[in-house]
């Protein structure tokens, strides 16, 4: 594995694409820290996300995370899995733009199939679980767009394998470009 000389990891994609657990296998690879922006917000702010929705909103949310976000890009040698909607704020691709972004992309029908069961998530509670999540694939899906890397989650992937796909896919895009004079440069005239 080529060094990443301390540059941070961001994993962004839709809620339940597996970023926390991915985060933490590439952080081990990597040698570096894992964090969560999500648990660094509930320990920070002494609430769960869900009680922060439920009592602040969204907008109070999304304004813990992007400080939160702005305190861990101050940082090197860091795997962090972001909220689902932290892409949705400009201020926050500043911050992330210090770092590789790799999104992780997961088709619909298989985060519905994720997330069925799943009842700790403030913004699919009371809804139409899949019109919801279509709509904010919709909102969300050209701004996980302007990532460095995509990955899409093939099915049954474990997330050890997703990983070690991630860290090659990494290192497809730091290798130095060759610049096309090179060859001809090497040839004489």
């Amino acid at each position: 594995m080529r060094d990443l000389k301390g540059v941070n990891l961001y994993l962004v994609g839709m809620m339940g694409s597996g970023k926390s657990t991915t985060g933490k296998i590439l952080a081990e690879h990597l040698g570096y820290r894992f964090l969560d922006t999500d648990a660094v917000i509930e320990q920070a702010a002494g609430q769960s996300i869900r009680e922060i929705f439920a009592t602040s909103g969204e907008d109070a949310f999304r304004e813990l995370e992007t400080q939160v976000l702005g305190q861990l890009a101050a940082y090197q040698r860091l795997a962090v899995a972001t909220g689902g909607g932290i892409v949705l704020q400009r201020q926050n691709w500043s911050y992330l733009r210090h770092g590789i972004v790799v999104w992780l992309d997961v088709p619909l029908a298989e985060l519905g199939d994720r997330l069925q069961q799943d009842q700790t998530r403030p913004i699919l509670q009371d809804t139409d679980m899949t019109q919801k999540l279509q709509t904010l694939m919709e909102q969300r899906q050209p701004l996980y767009a302007q990532a460095d890397v995509r990955i899409t989650v093939r099915p049954a992937e474990t997330p050890d394998a997703l990983a070690l796909r991630i860290l090659d896919e990494i290192q497809q895009v730091l290798k130095p470009e060759r610049h096309p004079d090179a060859a001809s440069e090497s040839t004489p005239e």
